[in-house]
């Protein structure tokens, strides 16, 4: 075994070669690959659930939130193991095989309660993935570069999202269960991909022992708490764009899956192609100026969906995603710079936490609002006060966390 010495030259002139190498971008198709799956179901989601298994809607909603809920249990806890043992790209490797089994399983002829179990393993599986996707790219370039880094991989993880939207309306068109068939295919493609360009780097005895978790990282640093808030009222947001949008268009507007799977792809495309440019200016200005009026922006703009017609709605969408891709990569780079190298994993693993926290929430709070207030006047008046809700906790965390944040701001915030 060469010396820690070695070893950490041997670390630096990697990262000097990962910043102006492919690998770069081959990390960012992994990402890509990893979350295409995430979005196939979603236009088909009326299909697939509630006509499939005849539950409410609500219940269907919670097939959007039942895999966050294994994501969120998962993420901490698999973050904090691999500050401490290591291996990242194996744990990553494993979880990706499991995830593909996992969709399979989904299109099997099963009871809605052991449907639903499967999803919850299915969300954890995943989640540990991507929190070890976010970590070995956080690690394989120099800090000064990481918004870069993260950037790309931002950018495939979005254009993942945004790409199987109208690739799961398309194949879910004749057959609900199409898509999810496509996810595990999808999945073990990002496997074999991550074994081939994913590289780990040794983490020496002395590091791993300082890795015990969250609320170390947190009496680190206290203002990790914040983007960790912003991780969470977006994917809270995001929610109701899978789940309570996708019902909206079908319910209120009549559309079918190919043209929900479009307007998804519409917000998700500007977010995914403008996250690698935002990560290099975020490397150059004001991380909470960038994050503060992207969050106002997609708030006021997510509040404002149901008043726009069909036919305006794709611009709408696109412009709401150039703000999303404002604040998205200045969130994950905040949380990097504000966890030790040792408590990374750890860090990464409750930024995803919070974010599946956030993504469980949002389909239950959306179908819970839009029903209620469907009862006592329509559908539409439902879908419009669930949007105001969606938008509203995004500008209100700009109002009340982002103070603190800037009041004891670093060189970089």
């Amino acid at each position: 075994m060469c010396s820690q010495s070695a070893d950490s030259g041997s670390l630096k002139g990697s990262k000097a070669v990962e910043a102006g190498s492919p690998r770069l971008l081959l990390q960012g198709m992994v990402a890509l690959l990893m979350l295409m799956p995430v979005t196939l179901p979603v236009p088909v989601l009326r299909a697939l659930v509630h006509e499939r298994f005849g539950v409410s809607e609500l219940l269907t909603s919670a097939f959007m939130s039942i895999n966050m809920l294994g994501a969120l249990l998962a993420a901490p806890l698999v973050g904090a193991l691999a500050d401490r043992i290591g291996h990242r790209k194996r744990i990553a490797v494993a979880a990706l095989g499991l995830d593909a089994l996992c969709f399979v399983a989904l299109t099997l002829p099963v009871s809605f309660g052991l449907f639903m179990g499967v999803r919850f393993v299915e969300g954890a599986a995943h989640i540990t993935a991507l929190s070890m996707l976010l970590s070995l790219a956080s690690t394989s370039v120099s800090d000064a570069h990481r918004g870069r880094a993260l950037g790309t991989v931002g950018a495939g993880l979005l254009l993942g999202v945004a790409l199987g939207a109208p690739l799961g309306g398309w194949l879910g068109a004749a057959d609900p269960l199409r898509p999810l068939q496509a996810g595990a295919l999808i999945v073990v493609c990002a496997l074999a991909l991550a074994a081939l360009v994913l590289r780990d780097h040794e983490i020496s005895s002395a590091e791993r022992a300082k890795s015990a978790g969250l609320f170390v990282a947190l009496r680190e640093e206290s203002r990790l708490l914040i983007p960790l808030l912003f991780a969470f009222a977006d994917r809270f947001t995001v929610g109701f764009y899978t789940t309570t949008f996708s019902l909206f268009l079908s319910r209120v507007h009549g559309l079918d899956p190919p043209h929900i799977g479009l307007l998804i792809s519409a917000f998700m495309l500007p977010f995914a192609l403008l996250s690698y440019p935002f990560g290099w200016l975020s490397e150059r200005t004001s991380r909470t100026l960038l994050l503060g009026v992207g969050s106002i922006v997609y708030g006021l703009g997510t509040a404002s969906l149901v008043a726009w017609s069909p036919d305006m709605l794709p611009f709408v969408m696109a412009a709401i995603g150039v703000s999303a891709a404002v604040m998205f990569v200045p969130t994950m780079l905040l949380t990097t710079e504000y966890a030790s190298e040792e408590l990374r994993s750890t860090a990464l693993g409750a930024f995803n936490a919070a974010g599946s926290l956030g993504f469980i929430l949002g389909p239950i709070v959306g179908g819970l609002v839009s029903e209620s207030v469907a009862v006592g006047s329509d559908w539409l008046a439902g879908y419009r006060a669930a949007f105001w809700v969606a938008g509203g906790s995004e500008i209100l965390l700009v109002v009340v966390a982002l103070p603190l944040l800037r009041g004891r701001r670093a060189p970089h915030d």
